[in-house]
């Protein structure tokens, strides 16, 4: 099954362009995953299984890098990307 999901990411810091920037990062680090990013949302389409554990992992790991940080996530059922 696909998988997309559109994150927000809202650090509860002054300094809150790197913890974006690191987070975008991360989830970049999986070739599996197709991740598109704009000026509003981070968009991550690919299998289910694959999508769900790479959120999960970059989600644990900007808590864990930089506290306090808000997540606001959509998940939508298939491969929503725009067309080529």
């Amino acid at each position: 099954m696909k998988l997309t999901v559109d994150i927000s990411k809202y650090p509860l810091a002054d300094n809150y362009i790197e913890p974006i920037k690191g987070f975008i990062e991360q989830l970049n680090q999986y070739q599996e995953l197709h991740v598109i990013t704009n000026t509003l949302s981070t968009q991550v389409f690919g299998d289910y299984e694959q999508v769900m554990a790479a959120v999960q992992d970059c989600i644990k790991w900007s808590f864990e890098r930089y506290g306090k940080v808000v997540f606001v996530c959509k998940f939508l059922h298939g491969d929503l990307r725009p067309e080529q």
